[in-house]
């Protein structure tokens, strides 16, 4: 067989858009024809995988995975609405979402390396279903959040199955209280986490960059006043407080009752469950959010599909 060099990966690479593990195994296969490694690809559904990969993926599901103290939360993109009621797309995502939960969470590219019970890794899986279902997808996030003792509380807004939907949120709660009673005010953080979405659990754990930035907008705009630095700083803080109010999970008013601090809503949760509560963290993934979305009609979608 002959060597499959470097170059020769590069070259089906640039022929195909292909990834290069992708290109180097058709190679491989091939016996390094070029053409017959062309082929090959797309035979195995690869290659037109590949040609819809530029196309703008910000739909699709993200998905949650629960056990005794942990949670995963993925998101996997698709093109269209359409696809996340496909029945075979949502049973990807919850498996993608229970693969991460036993991962670990070492990140998308070990989660995307990991191999399936039915053989195959989550890549592979996903490019088949690229080939078969016909839409650009992606893996975009994962992340996973432990805690002991205590529990990890899980929400999904707007879902189309159970643990399948378009907000999911992870609330880690650590405490030696009453799990069931734990589990229930962790679901109520998790309902206010996806309604309010907090930037961070206490203000020490803001990012400084971002309060930085945000105290320094805040002084500009004091400084309008043309009143003096003093008088200036007080007004700082005092915006800044009203931030914190804003972003800061603890310091943000209870969307359960609609008065209450988070603060105070934990603390009494303490009494409820018998023993101290911290809140180790939480995780919030809105569907598509940060990602450019393709604007265009109904009748520009057929046009394009029929184009395609």
């Amino acid at each position: 067989m002959p060597e499959i060099t470097a170059q020769m990966v590069k070259a089906l690479r640039e022929k195909t858009g292909v990834g290069m593990m992708d290109c180097k195994r058709a190679l491989a296969e091939t016996g390094g024809d070029m053409e017959a490694a062309v082929d090959w690809l797309r035979k195995q559904g690869i290659a037109s995988a590949a040609k819809k990969a530029g196309r703008v993926a910000a739909e699709g599901l993200v998905g949650i995975a629960t056990d005794a103290a942990g949670g995963a939360l993925v998101e996997v993109n698709a093109e269209t609405d359409f696809v996340a009621r496909n029945e075979t797309f949502q049973g990807f995502v919850q498996t993608v979402a229970e693969t991460a939960l036993k991962s670990g969470g070492d990140g998308i590219d070990a989660l995307a390396d990991a191999r399936l019970a039915e053989g195959g890794t989550i890549a592979e899986k996903l490019t088949e279903l690229v080939a078969t279902i016909g839409e650009n997808m992606a893996l975009r996030r994962e992340d996973v959040l432990r805690v002991e003792p205590g529990v990890v509380a899980s929400y999904m807004h707007n879902a189309v199955t159970p643990n399948l939907g378009k907000i999911g949120v992870l609330v880690a709660l650590e405490s030696a209280g009453d799990t069931d009673k734990l589990l229930a005010f962790g679901r109520q953080l998790a309902m206010h986490v996806a309604a309010s979405s907090p930037q961070a659990v206490t203000v020490e754990a803001l990012d400084p960059a971002d309060l930085a930035r945000e105290r320094e907008v805040l002084a500009g705009q004091a400084r309008a006043s043309g009143k003096p630095d003093e008088i200036i700083e007080k007004m700082v803080e005092g915006r800044l407080r009203k931030f914190y109010e804003e972003v800061v999970l603890l310091e943000q008013t209870f969307v359960i009752d609609g008065e209450t601090k988070v603060a105070k809503a934990v603390a009494a949760a303490e009494k409820d469950v018998g023993a101290p509560i911290r809140v180790a963290g939480f995780v919030r993934f809105a569907l598509g959010e940060g990602l450019e979305r393709k604007d265009s009609d109904f009748a520009a979608e057929v046009a394009a599909q029929l184009g395609d």
